[in-house]
């Protein structure tokens, strides 16, 4: 078997079609190619094409995973799920996370921190809100105790200014009170802010 042709893929500038025997056999990234060295016109035994083979899915893997954090940043635990889903192994599992890791696309801290900041663009929202979200993510314990230890915001200002945003929406206090208490902020600090805005 002979490799005869490694040819640009239309749709990505870094995987490449490769044809054995004038026929398309498999794909690799650039990388990969460079890596294992293969050429045009190289032969090929039944082995060597077996382990490219298995080289591409895995490769082919870890280039969508590269896609996926890429367009929206992930916790570790939900990069690993996703690559569990595809029936990765557990060593092809940690060899694509650490890849990950090692190119800044795979942090906890930085994931909580911006992950934070996506939750506060589109609504103020309390301390525990913020902690239950990032629980939820499964972002290590280390990385949540972090970003609670460096965030500047508070609560009085985030209830603030959610009071100011939803209060004509709410106008029953009782409702509004609800509402609060549901994003995460305490019964009492409700009622501080509350009785705050009225005497204002």
């Amino acid at each position: 078997m002979k490799l005869t042709a490694i040819k640009k893929q239309i749709n990505s500038n870094h995987r490449f079609s490769i044809f054995v025997d004038n026929k398309y056999s498999f794909s690799l990234g650039e990388t990969e190619i460079l890596n294992s060295g293969i050429k045009i016109g190289q032969e090929l035994t039944t082995e060597e094409l077996s382990r490219l083979k298995q080289l591409s899915v895995q490769d082919n893997l870890y280039a969508r995973t590269l896609k996926l954090v890429a367009v929206r940043p992930k916790s570790e635990w939900e990069v690993k799920t996703y690559l569990e889903r595809k029936g990765a192994s557990p060593t092809l599992t940690e060899t694509i996370l650490n890849k990950l890791r090692d190119i800044g696309l795979l942090d906890d801290y930085k994931f909580a921190e911006m992950y934070a900041r996506d939750i506060k663009a589109h609504s103020p929202a309390s301390r525990r809100k913020i902690l239950s979200k990032l629980k939820q993510k499964r972002v290590n314990e280390e990385a949540i105790k972090n970003f609670l230890e460096n965030i500047k915001d508070n609560d009085t200002d985030a209830l603030q200014a959610l009071i100011e945003t939803k209060s004509q929406k709410y106008k029953d206090p009782v409702k509004l009170m609800a509402y609060l208490s549901r994003q995460g902020f305490n019964y009492s600090d409700i009622k501080e802010a509350l009785n705050k805005q009225n005497t204002d």
